[in-house]
């Protein structure tokens, strides 16, 4: 269960162990993992990312399970820059939780909307937990949607 987890202020510290689950999730999805493997220099984490303000962990006590990372917008909006969940510990509500998260990280950087480039796999699961798609976008893989989840107050 998501409840088994806690989601807390990522550090920079974390940045091997998230770099790690970013390969681990990547590597389970086929759509990408060729081109992924060709070019190993689009799997970053940055360590500069890795603030209170701008990401948070889903831990099992031992290890990070989860991440997500928001970053401010030039329009002043916030983007959901990252979001991973082992893929070992999927559908048990930690993405959910992490996005929850995300949704106040945003909201503490003044934003009114967060925004995410989904890959195909996810699209439904953003659309769960309240993002609308609003366009497609070119990514170094092809296409992707984009979605947007208008914040609620509080």
């Amino acid at each position: 269960m998501a409840s088994e987890y806690e989601i807390r202020a990522a550090v920079a510290a974390d940045q091997p162990a998230l770099l790690a689950l970013v390969w681990k999730t990547v590597m389970a999805n086929e759509r990408d993992r060729e081109a992924l493997l060709a070019h190993p220099e689009f799997v970053q984490v940055p360590v500069e990312q890795l603030t209170s303000a701008n990401a948070c962990v889903a831990d099992d006590g031992r290890t990070p399970v989860g991440f997500a990372v928001v970053l401010p917008r030039p329009d002043g909006e916030a983007e959901l820059d990252g979001l991973f969940v082992d893929p070992a510990v999927q559908r048990l509500g930690i993405g959910r939780r992490l996005v929850e998260k995300a949704t106040q990280l945003a909201r503490a950087m003044g934003a009114t909307e967060l925004h995410v480039i989904a890959n195909d796999g996810a699209l439904a699961f953003y659309q769960a937990v309240g993002f609308v798609q609003t366009g497609v976008a070119e990514t170094q893989f092809g296409t992707a949607p984009v979605m947007r989840l208008t914040l609620e107050d509080g």
